[in-house]
């Protein structure tokens, strides 16, 4: 019997130290992979006001089309957007747990306002704010579409270089991420895979795309876990994932969408 005991006390702790190894490994590669993406650009505005003797003209950032695609396009991008998670004082019961699209507009709206997201007690407050915005709007707060979340950003945060694009290419997302503009993606949320979620993962997500890589990946704030700051998914499964919600949850046949914001 104390063979038994034993036995079952020896496997636990052999399991248990086999987790760990795997935990710190993945965190490993995750701290890599951090490490070895371009330097964070911060938005640059739109000029609003006309040139003056005090005040020289400012060339516009080019506004990309899938018609007039630069000749040369940036190897690698990767833009200065503040990251917070959607529980961001690990509460993960409603309302935190259906708060990724307010997220996700957070996290869209302060990059191009150019103000950073220091504390939860901050993120808590203003995605707070968002969930009274959109209850006042919609009636609701939960799982709002592409166009309901970009009237948070034009409406709630009041700003104005908000575009809700259908049947995004990939290679138009990354002509917007080099021209300083963030994409968020509705999404299936378990066709993303990611092993942080709480399995199976969420049916509905959203998720900020800050830019991509040289090797056809996708550098992205994914609000759903606090180990989400510049997460990488590959270009497939974004595109894969990438579902607007639809009433009847069935997710999978939502359209394709993104937000462009900046």
């Amino acid at each position: 019997m104390k063979k038994t005991i034993y036995s079952v006390i020896t496997i636990i702790i052999v399991i248990g130290i086999a987790g760990l190894a795997w935990r710190y490994r993945d965190e490993a590669v995750r701290s890599y992979e951090r490490a070895s993406l371009p330097s964070p650009v911060a938005y640059i505005p739109e000029p609003t006001t006309q040139p003056t003797d005090a005040q020289p003209a400012v060339t516009p950032r080019p506004v990309p089309t899938e018609t007039a695609r630069p000749e040369t396009l940036k190897a690698s991008v990767n833009l200065a957007v503040p990251f917070t998670v959607q529980a961001p004082n690990a509460q993960w019961e409603a309302p935190y747990k259906e708060f990724c699209e307010e997220a996700s507009a957070l996290m869209a709206a302060f990059y191009v306002q150019g103000k950073p997201i220091p504390n939860a007690t901050v993120a808590d407050t203003e995605m707070l704010k968002i969930k009274t915005f959109e209850e006042k709007q919609f009636g609701y707060y939960e799982d709002t579409t592409a166009a309901e979340t970009a009237k948070v950003l034009t409406d709630h945060f009041k700003l104005t270089a908000v575009k809700v694009v259908p049947d995004p290419t990939v290679a138009g997302m990354k002509e917007a991420l080099a021209a300083g503009k963030v994409v968020l993606v509705p999404a299936a949320g378990r066709l993303l895979g990611n092993p942080y979620f709480q399995q199976p993962g969420p049916l509905y997500h959203m998720l900020v795309i800050k830019g991509y890589t040289d090797d056809g990946r996708f550098i992205v704030n994914d609000p759903g876990t606090r180990r989400g700051a510049d997460f990488l998914y590959s270009e497939e499964t974004i595109m894969n994932a990438m579902h607007d919600w639809r009433s009847d949850q069935q997710i999978e046949l939502g359209r394709k969408v993104v937000i462009l914001v900046g």
